[in-house]
């Protein structure tokens, strides 16, 4: 099963985005992307295993290993410049993407971070090992669309499984030093009620890389990105200069 969802195929597009998910995500969280991207921009949002049409896949709950996996399936997608935007446990993913891609000699143009504390600065409650119902709390105080799937019975049981391996990840994971420093540019984006990452601790992603680095803060809670889509993409379009969607 492939490791991307395309929304919109554009082969004469000049760039390639690659959206990874939240805890809890999938690539449907990137779908509406596609049609209010700039034409030059074509969009591969992440599909972790064992959700949505990978259900049947066996889940990763070690990050350093998705991310080897996700950057070895970008491989054959890498013959065009490449920037990479996660969100939440999508954005420590993005980094340990981007580090071996860089290692590997295909480094992303752009990395955008979003809503989450740098790899060097995580911490907070464990959620992963709370029993069914806090989960749920938990994601319903997060907010986003997978908080209301949670209220419905079949859809929970369906959906919990996942949840609780992808917060396992994220919350195991551990900042690798040693390995190879980013010298990407890195743009972090932020809400500004964001209770899970303050505006000081986004500012720290800048001590992970060796490129140039940008704090943006928007209107809005951890799922700033719903309300806020426009100005995100904009945002990203800014970044990576290309022309805007008509």
């Amino acid at each position: 099963m492939s490791w991307f969802r395309c929304a919109e195929n554009r082969p004469w597009a000049s760039m390639r985005l690659f959206c990874l998910p939240h805890a809890g995500g999938s690539a449907v969280f990137y779908r509406s992307w596609a049609k209010e991207i700039s034409p030059a921009v074509e969009v591969h949002a992440v599909q972790y295993p064992g959700r949505a049409d990978r259900i049947a896949d066996t889940m990763i709950d070690d990050a350093h290993r998705l991310a080897r996996l996700v950057a070895g399936a970008m491989a054959p997608l890498l013959d065009r410049p490449a920037a990479l935007f996660g969100h939440s446990m999508g954005a420590v993913l993005a980094y340990e993407v981007a580090r071996l891609l860089q290692e590997r000699g295909s480094a992303p143009v752009h990395v955008f971070v979003s809503g989450a504390r740098p790899p060097h600065d995580r911490g907070g409650d464990r959620v992963a090992d709370k029993d069914d119902d806090e989960l749920v709390a938990e994601m319903v105080k997060l907010g986003g669309s997978d908080a209301e799937a949670l209220r419905d019975p079949e859809l929970r049981e369906l959906v919990l499984p996942y949840v609780r391996n992808d917060f396992r990840l994220i919350e195991g994971y551990a900042h690798r030093a040693a390995g190879t420093r980013l010298a990407v540019p890195v743009t972090a984006i932020i809400g500004d009620d964001d209770p899970h990452v303050t505006e000081e601790q986004a500012a720290r992603w800048a001590e992970v890389t060796d490129g140039r680095f940008a704090l943006r803060v928007l209107p809005g809670g951890h799922f700033y990105l719903n309300d806020r889509q426009r100005d995100v993409i904009a945002e990203v379009q800014r970044t990576l200069e290309v022309p805007a969607a008509p």
